[in-house]
């Protein structure tokens, strides 16, 4: 196959793209820079601009899917008004731009995965969301919103769009774990608020196997949640960490200062009660490598980190 991936140099996009290569595929990598020339015979770079609504097309002809990944990470600075605004023109934006730029190509690329967030169906109160759930409320669940609808270009051209309602993603080398690691490694871990809330998580390597399993499949269109099967309460993802690590965590966070230090963020984030499980994933087939958190923890914490992009 030959696969577009913007955002292919972060964290889950790198661990895609050296997938893809290592079983022999080839990868474009959509840029915000000049292309630099091909690294390897089978890994070039194309550049796309979203800011300034450029895609270049050209490098797409002949690919068998996209694979859109870019967006700014949602948990690295407090939630101001432009920080809000830059998340969402982040995600938003830039699909609907990429997606208008692949309907205008006279043969377009058939498939196209499309990140989303599990945050559309907001805070479930501990009821099981599936892809038929309906979808939620708050700042994050109104971008997840908008987000997928931007897609809508490539749809209405007859590319078989999958939205990825992504959870959170758990290994060493990005994401919440690799925050996490040095606070529970010094005895400094606790749950958070009452730790009761669920949260729906999903190991890279993962995350990584069910967009595979999703570009083979190009009949799945739609909202895909990539997510385990056994989503925990935050009690019980702060036990199997301080159990793995042979840490205690006996160090909680209360509720009301989370409130008070990250406002809706907590709300949105630590203090959310999600509870999503991959129906589509698990009918469709896929089997999950990791499907428990411990079975997840301990090969991750058993493996050397992985630099983002390598």
């Amino acid at each position: 196959m030959r696969v577009a991936i913007t955002g292919a140099s972060g964290f889950i996009g790198g661990a895609l793209t050296a997938s893809l290569l290592k079983d022999g595929h080839s990868v474009v990598r959509m840029v915000r820079h000049p292309p630099r020339a091909e690294r390897t015979a089978r890994l070039e770079e194309a550049e796309w601009r979203p800011e300034q609504g450029r895609v270049d097309t050209v490098a797409l002809h002949g690919a068998d899917a996209v694979v859109h990944l870019a967006g700014v990470p949602i948990g690295t600075a407090l939630w101001t008004r432009r920080r809000r605004s830059l998340i969402r023109r982040s995600r938003v934006r830039g699909t609907r731009i990429l997606c208008r730029a692949i309907a205008a190509m006279d043969s377009p690329p058939p498939r196209l995965l499309s990140a989303s967030g599990m945050h559309f169906y907001g805070d479930t109160g501990g009821a099981v969301a599936t892809e038929d759930s309906p979808s939620g409320t708050g700042f994050l669940s109104e971008v997840a919103q908008a987000w997928e609808a931007a897609t809508t270009p490539a749809e209405e051209a007859g590319v078989s769009v999958a939205h990825l309602r992504t959870a959170v993603v758990l290994d060493r080398s990005g994401g919440l774990l690799r925050s996490l690691l040095p606070l529970y490694r010094a005895g400094l871990g606790g749950r958070l608020g009452s730790g009761a809330q669920y949260m729906s998580w999903i190991a890279l390597r993962d995350h990584v196997g069910a967009m595979r399993f999703l570009l083979e499949r190009p009949e799945l269109t739609g909202p895909v949640n990539l997510c385990a099967p056994e989503p925990v309460s935050n009690a019980a993802f702060t036990e199997a960490l301080g159990r793995v690590l042979g840490r205690p965590t006996l160090l909680p966070v209360p509720a009301t200062a989370l409130r008070a230090t990250l406002g809706d963020f907590a709300e949105e984030t630590a203090l959310l009660d999600l509870r999503a499980v991959p129906e589509r994933l698990v009918n469709a087939g896929y089997s999950f490598t990791f499907p428990t958190i411990d079975s997840a923890l301990s090969d991750i914490l058993a493996r050397p980190a992985r630099r983002a992009g390598a």
